[in-house]
């Protein structure tokens, strides 16, 4: 993964985080996770098709999850994820995922994402590509935003 690949998924994840909930956000030092991991309480997992292929998976704990929604919702108390939840939850990857190919456009890279898929409960998550973990400080709490992507096969 090139460095300006990564900056400009990270710099997305923050932009979201900031301006669509009000949350303050910064990416912690980033480590190399290998070709497995183990994910939080909740993933969102989203595929990467174009002219980079992987996947990206965002990881956070269950309140984490829960203030997400809440801030979504015009600052609501949330304590439960029900069927409006995920939903809201699922949006949050769709926002990171499209912010991401949006400033991935910026460096002349075009992406379309997967529909996002939800894993509830810790999981181990293997791809044959090595991830990169990039920590994202909020006052809500973690967000593990997990990356795995390549220049596409021509």
């Amino acid at each position: 993964m090139e460095a300006h690949h990564i900056n400009a998924i990270t710099s997305a994840a923050t932009t979201i985080v900031k301006q669509h909930l009000g949350i303050e956000a910064a990416v912690s030092k980033p480590f190399v996770s290998g070709k497995q991991f183990m994910s939080s309480d909740i993933s969102v997992v989203m595929g990467v098709n174009g002219t980079l292929e992987g996947q990206i998976i965002c990881t956070m704990k269950r309140e984490t999850a829960c203030s997400i929604v809440g801030s979504m919702m015009g600052g609501l108390e949330i304590n439960e994820l029900d069927e409006m939840g995920w939903s809201a939850v699922q949006e949050f990857g769709n926002w990171t995922a499209g912010k991401a190919a949006s400033e991935l456009s910026n460096v002349k890279e075009t992406i379309d994402i997967s529909p996002p898929v939800i894993n509830e409960g810790q999981s181990t998550f293997r791809m044959e590509k090595t991830f990169l973990t990039f920590p994202l400080e909020s006052d809500i709490g973690e967000i593990y935003i997990h990356v795995s992507v390549t220049p596409a096969k021509s």
